[in-house]
């Protein structure tokens, strides 16, 4: 019967299977056992395999009963993690909120003591039913054993009732926001004691280990475990100047390797930790308590200090506002203002996401706080440690999900390519021991010789150079990094996705007009608010905001600043005169002097007219709106302002207080490419101060009265248009997600070159089911705008993406928004492939959807960047292959790429280096695996003559030619153009392998030609190896073969360290030219001039200057090796002749890319889109016709 599996967070990213093991006797025996029969190899090959031990010696069991677990995550890497039991005081209570499946608590907080739920995460364990408590007869204490798993920092804790492990929440799941109003009031003692067995410390530690602990784990690496090995084959076959060299080389490298570990994690460690500060707490009995942040646990409720603090935990603000900044995490250095959590219908649960506005985060500054008289500002925690929401920044930042490239799974294989050579040299190598009647110890030697040689140690280092060096230069150039492998996978970017506001346009915006709701429509248009009549539409703009001061000078939302300075109002907060008002108001706001309100407008206003916001509703992506409630000095009831996107403003508004022109004035607007921002008001009659304290927004914010429009104006950046066309011309498909209106988006999108100036815009328009009706599509088309005819719009169409179909049919683009993207989404997931591919605006896009489509564009085989600067950009930033947070702080955890450069200019640069580094390391990965190879047909070749290469000939050869350019040729700089075609993703193509094997051809046939030639000679002597002795290594043979293969060395990194398209000019690289070239030379004296006391130290055979001729025959060997070499790199293997020719000897008929097959079923479709018809789920054409519009 086979045993249940583990499943954990399922249907996520992070979804785990776990098999049970419990603890062996005999497997714990035999791996002793083992472990003393192999030497200790066992252990060593554990540790770097655990799982193979927990397979081997460990018995299969229930998820009930196991001591550990294999976990497999869906990238199918293995995890082992142990089950802890922890003792528990019978005494304490458990957690006075739900756990996840459990019920709710009582009313009074307390909890049931009966067997409840919650109770059961202090479960009784041991015993065969596992129920039993552990009871100790002398002191006859009854105890409890707490069970959980511990992974990546996430804590599963084990459920009796589901007989399952559960990942543990705090406060952010499955509890109802009246919930914190009415039930949490802050943890006693006990509970506080209880909680934090159960959620551990406060704290978000990035270990930090010592230099010991780095070096050991360093040198159980199996790349240094490789080395020291390779060191003691070296030495006992006394090769102990080299030996020597490469364990110094090698201490050298590990030196610098643990430098760079730990100040990498110092970094890190720096980045986020969280200091030791005292923190006010308040109970239920509103006794207050000072501990240390560290000890804070979920439902605790703590005081927010008057100037500010850095939060240590995510808390859900109860009262008061806070002014933050969110930089650290989301890269917006706007500082955002935090509200109290409003009360909400029953029923409504707790989404951190959904209500952001009332959460304060770990790792935000809060700047200032606002509250009401003696109050004081109270939060009740509700995440703490690696729950929180930097917490898991950081989470995924310390174990990043695998990235599925192609060079990195090649280059696994092309090693086990190298593995399989090796093989066949041994056998050979046995051979000719054999035959020449060598020791068995020679034959192992020489034997375990041909691996070292053959799979080069440092391998798996020649493959970081580039990126090491391309992240120094983008660093330069003000581009911080976090995730280093990264940079290699921008280098087959082919898609990048944009933010509109701020990335694309200006952060600030302009009013560029405003637009009453009047009684003949919206036709006047005024451009000084000073001309506007007293009423509600000037009101609305100096309250609905979330402006505060901060030293004197107003802060808040780019927005809403220039509204409000656009009123010239004044504002003014808590501690100023508010005095004439019967409650005291948080923030008032005054208009000018000489512009009062008549008396016939406001009958018994006495001046000076003021309005105190009382309430703020915050702006909500999601929502698409934000609200206020107000008092007017004078009036006896309460109004509400509101502003947000036109479309949602209006469905909440009265119908007949909207304009019969609306539409048409809305769509004028936005076709020219300005942001349209509605406002409308409602009065509150019958509102008390204490009830708008409680209301939800969604109880006022209906039946409002359309009051007008605000014509922002948003210009492009200068930067952006170049840089958009740039993209284009290089085939980087460019495509705007925008949380903006459609049109305006559109607008932008043609203004940039995302959109073709002739190129036809159809918008999907996508509608769920309805009463009798499945999901259904309209497809419909946007006029396309007049463009004169001398204007040239070549470089639209030259762009593959844009024109998927090749042809004038094909050359559209589709538009999305929120609405109809979440629709597809659901109900059109067969259609989800051809809109991506076509897709040029998202608009109205929440934080989530973005990083769906992301992932869409991911399944399409397109490598994916996104480029933004706000809160809302952090989903997609994550999810994309290149995220670049556009932010001035030098390094956040928002996105793997920061850029200090507050525009897009930044994108080309970071895809330039990631090319450049991407060629690096092919060019460093086929250097080490040619230069192994070369070696190798050395030591054959020697071997068959009964000879080898010296000690210093090796070590001249691996220490002063191959680490010296191996490590210098990655320093070349990006090149400074970027063209249309991207550099190669795969080691294993056939182009690559194809040259691969030419240039191993080449260069044996080479070595073996002048081997030959050398025995024609008449002066040549043939080496004749002693039977049973060691070969000897001065020889006519070695000499030959040693001088040539420096010359083969020097060549092959010459050709490597091509230049253009990708790099600069190799000459540019002044280290490596210099290098080449007195490496170059000193080959040449060793070949024709070489001083005595070289000959001496490098074995060789002196060849007399007599023999001039035959020097000069093999310069031109090595000359024709260098020219072979070099056509195949340069005009063989990179040709379009040669590709064409390679998809013919493979019959490749479809490409690999989905994305390209999707375009080639476009072409055959020219009828689709159905403009005009309508798309039903079902896959049927609805027969209702729509006119294009």
């Amino acid at each position: 019967m086979p045993h249940k599996k583990l499943l954990l967070n399922f249907g996520t990213d992070d979804q785990l299977v776990g098999t049970g093991y419990r603890l062996s006797s005999v497997g714990t025996i035999m791996s002793y056992v083992l472990a003393i029969v192999t030497a200790a190899l066992s252990i060593l090959v554990f540790y770097w395999k655990p799982n193979w031990k927990v397979r081997l010696f460990y018995s299969k069991c229930s998820v009930q009963d196991a001591d550990l677990f294999i976990l497999e995550d869906k990238y199918h890497q293995n995890f082992v993690v142990w089950v802890i039991k922890q003792q528990v005081d019978s005494e304490l209570e458990g957690p006075h909120f739900h756990w996840p499946n459990s019920q709710p608590v009582q009313p009074n907080g307390k909890l049931n003591r009966s067997r409840s739920k919650s109770n059961e995460f202090f479960s009784s364990d041991v015993s065969d039913d596992r129920q039993a408590l552990i009871s100790d007869t002398e002191d006859n204490v009854t105890a409890k054993i707490f069970r959980y798993l511990d992974h990546h920092n996430v804590r599963y804790i084990w459920t009796p009732s589901n007989s399952n492990y559960e990942r543990l929440h705090g406060l952010d799941t499955g509890v109802k926001c009246m919930d914190f109003h009415e039930k949490f009031e802050g943890n006693d003692e006990s509970q506080r004691a209880a909680l934090e067995v159960v959620y551990g410390k406060n704290e978000i530690d990035v270990e930090v280990k010592s230099y010991g602990k780095l070096f050991v784990e360093e040198v159980l690496n199996p790349f240094y475990i490789f080395q020291i090995a390779s060191i003691g084959l070296w030495m006992s076959d006394n090769y102990y100047y080299y030996a020597a060299t490469i364990a110094f080389i090698s201490l050298i490298s590990i030196a610098i390797s643990l430098y760079e570990t730990k100040k990498q994690a110092i970094t890190l460690h720096d980045m986020v930790k969280t200091p030791v500060e005292p923190t006010n707490t308040v109970s239920k009995d509103n006794v207050k308590k000072t501990i240390t942040n560290y000890e804070l646990v979920p439902g605790d409720v703590i005081e927010i200090p008057a100037n500010g603090c850095m939060m240590l935990c995510d808390a859900v603000l109860m009262s008061g506002n806070c002014i933050v900044n969110e930089a650290m995490l989301t890269g917006e250095s706007v500082p955002v203002t935090k509200t109290p959590l409003p009360h909400t219908r029953a029923e409504e649960k707790f989404c951190p996401n959904e209500y952001k506005r009332h959460v304060l985060f770990c790792g935000t500054q809060v700047l200032q706080t606002r509250y009401y008289g003696n109050a004081t500002v109270k939060a009740t925690v509700i995440r703490t440690g690696f729950q929180t929401a930097k917490g898991e920044l950081i989470r995924s930042i310390m174990y990043p999900k695998p990235m599925d490239f192609k060079f990195y799974q090649e280059s696994i294989r092309f090693i086990l390519v190298l593995a399989a050579i090796a093989l066949v040299g041994m056998s050979f190598t046995i051979y000719i021991m054999t035959k020449y009647h060598q020791s068995m110890s020679v034959v192992i030697k020489r034997v375990l010789d041909i691996v070292t040689i053959v799979v080069p140690p440092a391998l798996p280092a020649a493959m970081t150079v580039g990126m090491v060096y391309a992240q120094r230069r983008l660093k330069t150039a003000g581009i911080f990094c976090i995730s280093p492998p990264r940079i290699n996978l921008c280098g087959k970017l082919k898609l990048f996705c944009f933010d509109k506001t701020g990335t694309l346009t200006e952060d600030g915006l302009d009013l560029w007009g405003m637009v009453p709701a009047l009684s003949e429509g919206l036709h006047q248009v005024y451009h000084d608010s000073g001309q506007l009549p007293r009423g509600p539409f000037i009101s609305a703009m100096a309250t609905c905001h979330s402006l505060t001061r901060m030293g004197g000078e107003l802060n808040g939302d780019p927005l809403d600043l220039k509204m409000f300075e656009a009123t010239h109002w004044t504002l003014e907060e808590p501690g100023e005169d508010t005095s004439r008002f019967d409650t005291i108001m948080p923030t008032v706001v005054r208009p000018p002097e000489g512009r009062e309100p008549t008396v016939e407008m406001f009958p018994g206003i006495e001046s000076p007219y003021e309005i105190g916001i009382v309430k703020q509703f915050t702006f909500s992506s999601s929502l698409q709106r934000m609200s206020v409630i107000t008092r007017t000095l004078g009036k006896d009831f309460m109004e509400l302002y509101a502003k947000g996107a036109p479309e949602k403003i209006t469905s909440l508004c009265l119908p007949q207080t909207i304009p019969s022109d609306f539409a048409e004035v809305l769509k004028g607007y936005t076709m020219q490419g300005f942001r349209v921002i509605a406002l409308a008001h409602k009065p509150l009659h019958d509102l008390s101060w204490i009830q708008a304290q409680r209301v939800t927004r969604d109880q006022v914010e209906v039946d409002m009265t359309f009051t007008g429009l605000l014509i922002m104006q948003n210009s492009l950046k200068p930067e952006t248009t170049p840089i958009i066309k740039l993209l284009n011309e290089a085939n980087i498909r460019t495509v705007m997600v925008t949380g903006d209106n459609i049109l305006t988006a559109v607008s932008v999108a043609r203004e940039c070159s995302i959109i073709g100036r002739r190129q036809r815009v159809i918008q999907v328009q996508a509608s769920p089911p309805a009463a009798n009706r499945p999901a259904q599509i309209e497809w419909v088309s946007h006029e396309v705008p007049h463009v004169e005819s001398e204007t040239t719009d070549h470089e639209f169409h030259d762009n593959p993406y844009q024109d998927a179909g090749g042809d004038a049919a094909q050359d559209f683009c589709l538009t999305v928004d929120g609405k109809s993207f979440a629709v597809l989404m659901d109900h059109f997931s067969s259609l989800m492939p051809r809109i991506c591919l076509k897709g040029a605006v998202f608009a109205r896009m929440g934080p989530e959807q973005k990083a769906q489509l992301v992932e869409q564009l991911q399944a399409l085989g397109y490598g994916v960047g996104m480029c933004g600067d706000g809160a809302n950009d952090c989903s997609a930033l994550k999810a994309a292959h290149a995220g670049i947070s556009l932010s001035e702080a030098e390094a956040s955890v928002a996105s793997p790429f920061t850029s200090k450069i507050p525009n897009i200019s930044c994108v080309p640069t970071v895809i330039r280096e990631g090319r450049a580094a991407l060629t690096t390391s092919f060019g460093c990965f086929k250097y080490m695996g040619l230069y192994s190879l070369i070696q190798f047909v050395s030591v054959i070749l020697l071997y068959w003559a009964g000879s080898n290469l010296g000690d210093t000939q090796f070590l001249y050869i691996d220490l002063l030619i191959t680490t010296t350019v191996a490590i210098l040729m990655g320093h070349t700089h990006a090149y400074h153009k970027l063209v249309a075609q991207r550099p190669r993703g795969g080691l294993l193509s056939f182009s690559s392998m194809f040259a691969l094997f030419a240039q191993i051809i080449l260069m044996t046939a080479v070595q073996v030609a002048t081997y030959l030639y050398l025995q024609k000679q008449y002066w040549f002597v043939k080496n004749v190896p002693k039977p049973g002795g060691d070969f000897d290594t001065v020889t006519y043979e070695t000499t030959v073969v040693f001088i040539v293969s420096s010359f083969q060395y020097i060549t092959l990194a010459v050709n490597y360290s091509t230049g253009p398209p990708y790099r600069k000019r190799i000459w540019t690289n002044k280290p490596f030219f210099i290098s080449a070239i007195l490496l170059t030379l000193l080959s040449l004296l060793l070949l024709f001039y070489p001083p005595t006391f070289l000959e001496n130290f490098l074995t060789m055979v002196h060849i007399g200057i007599e023999h001039y001729g035959f020097k000069i025959i093999l310069l031109l060997a090595v000359t024709t090796h260098f020219l072979g070499s070099f056509i195949i790199e340069v005009f063989v293997s990179e040709t379009e002749t040669f590709q064409t020719l390679s998809r013919y000897v493979r019959r490749k008929r479809l490409p690999n890319n989905k994305y390209k097959r999707v375009a080639i079923d476009m072409r055959k479709d020219p009828t689709w889109p159905p403009i005009g018809d309508v798309t039903c789920a079902e896959n049927v054409t609805c027969r209702e016709t729509r006119v294009a519009s």
